[in-house]
């Protein structure tokens, strides 16, 4: 008597757990795709450039410590330097970065 409660139960489990699984599948195939590599930032600059602006171009976090600031902009700058063939817009912006975070923030220091 006891053998068709136990298999009963089993199969009652593995239904639900089977349901959870069929949902959670569900749930994760809804999501919005997003490339794990992109470490890029859609969009232009604004004006005046903010502390999270500043982060998003170096790619450090807003209360990052200065030697995490420093070794990304050298990072950056290494990729970007007009004497490399990158654009002297971006490294200002870059540069200008640097300054918002390291706190020698100038409003509108950017020369372009």
């Amino acid at each position: 008597m006891e053998t068709p409660l136990v298999i009963g139960g089993a199969v009652a489990g593995a239904a639900l757990g089977t349901r959870y699984l069929i949902a959670a599948w569900q749930a994760f195939k809804a999501r919005p795709r997003m490339p794990h590599a992109r470490r890029f930032y859609y969009g232009g600059f604004e004006k005046v450039m903010t502390r999270r602006e500043a982060a998003l171009v170096l790619g450090v976090r807003e209360s990052a410590v200065l030697e995490k600031i420093k070794e990304a902009h050298k990072r950056v700058m290494m990729a970007n330097h007009p004497d490399a063939g990158g654009s002297h817009y971006l490294a200002s912006k870059i540069n200008e970065a640097k300054d918002v975070l390291t706190g020698r923030n100038k409003v509108g220091s950017s020369a372009f």
